[in-house]
């Protein structure tokens, strides 16, 4: 049995922007970084970050392009996916992404400005502390079933 599984936990290295397919599917790209941090041989600390490319498509598209921001803790459930194609040189190219297929938001940052129905931001934004209304979103259900399909054998 073979499992291509990632999770990652890092912040964005840019603003999503949302784009259509000419089918009208919705789709964003975004950078996420991560740090590893360790303490070498001689006991001196270090630090490394690593780059990585999102791709979200669907729902999750949407709301990345309205709750994410450059700088923006988020969590990604996906796969690891590479492709390859031919650039208008003649080069052979490939990239590496994660697909992602499940989402989950971090935490505000502090000072960032907080929306609800009754201060939505519009014209100045209100800088006063409000209590964070959680945004409700829509997803698919999931009917719980197993279907044959589904089964890896």
């Amino acid at each position: 049995m073979n499992l291509n599984k990632v999770f990652i936990l890092g912040r964005l290295t840019a603003d999503p922007q949302l784009r259509q397919t000419p089918s009208g599917q919705s789709v964003v790209n975004f950078g996420l970084a991560t740090n590893r941090v360790w303490v070498d041989r001689s006991g001196a600390k270090k630090e490394e970050a690593e780059f990585h490319n999102v791709v979200l498509w669907g729902k999750n598209a949407e709301i990345a392009s309205q709750f994410l921001n450059k700088g923006r803790l988020v969590l990604v459930e996906g796969r690891i996916q590479t492709r390859s194609w031919v650039d208008k040189q003649g080069q052979k190219r490939r990239t590496t992404e994660i697909i992602g297929e499940r989402i989950q938001l971090g935490p505000r940052p502090v000072g960032a400005p907080q929306f609800s129905e009754t201060n939505p931001p519009a014209g100045e934004i209100n800088q006063a502390p409000l209590k964070e209304e959680l945004p409700i979103i829509e997803t698919e259900e999931e009917t719980g079933e197993i279907k044959p399909e589904d089964l890896p054998f």
